[in-house]
């Protein structure tokens, strides 16, 4: 879950992650923020207004400074994304305990993601953005490997059965924050026969509980435990 470009695009040199530099320049006055409270007030803003609300001036504005005085801490609006996006992974924490049943505890994970976008509905925008890896991703990532340790499998799996179950975690949460916004409102279904017959169709006594943890188990034991196929 990360968020800021590894390159230029156009063959310049990488940029330098925000980790890896010193909090603030040596030059310039006494800092009058630290680098933690720009990003608190960077969150606020995103989880109240959206992302495209969060600029080096909206932020600086919210603590009552100039755009100017935020690049002694950033060099730029992607510095702050990367700084964001790795705080809120924080909130995963604390780590569930695998307890000898690996499954449950990645689904537990799984659900305490669908969460953290529920939380912060604004990150779904940038965890597909290419990004520089914060210790609270890496910290998290690790943590999913530790849970999986005792699956035998390739850990070229463990690795895509991770990222699919955040990708399925997005998933969801886009689908609960778009949840009664589609209608058929002044569309001709006459052409859309099976439609119309799915939607005339009874329905169940009861709808199926828990689709996220069915699908999150169905996904993790397909990719993990399926049985290896014989080459040759």
């Amino acid at each position: 879950m990360s968020d800021a470009p590894a390159s230029t695009g156009d063959g310049g040199p990488e940029r330098q992650s925000i980790w890896s530099r010193p909090e603030r320049g040596s030059r310039g006055p006494a800092p009058a923020h630290s680098r933690d409270a720009i990003v608190a007030a960077a969150i606020a803003l995103a989880d109240t207004e959206g992302l495209a609300a969060v600029s080096m001036r909206a932020v600086a504005a919210a603590l009552g400074t100039g755009a100017g005085s935020l690049y002694r801490y950033l060099s730029s609006r992607d510095d702050l994304l990367d700084l964001m996006t790795d705080r809120v992974v924080g909130e995963l924490r604390p780590y569930p305990e695998a307890e000898g049943d690996w499954l449950e505890a990645m689904v537990l994970l799984g659900r305490r993601q669908l969460a953290l976008f529920g939380a912060h509905p604004w990150l779904l925008d940038v965890i597909h953005r290419p990004s520089a890896v914060g210790p609270e991703s890496l910290a998290w990532f690790d943590n999913c490997l530790r849970v999986l340790e005792t699956v035998r499998c390739p850990v070229t799996d463990k690795f895509e059965a991770i990222a699919m179950m955040t990708g399925v975690a997005s998933l969801f949460a886009r689908r609960e924050s778009a949840a009664g916004t589609f209608s058929f409102a002044g569309v001709d279904v006459a052409a859309y026969p099976h439609l119309i017959a799915a939607f005339g169709q009874a329905s169940a006594p009861a709808p199926r509980a828990d689709l996220v943890g069915r699908t999150l188990r169905s996904l993790l034991t397909g990719l993990l435990l399926a049985e290896p196929t014989e080459v040759g």
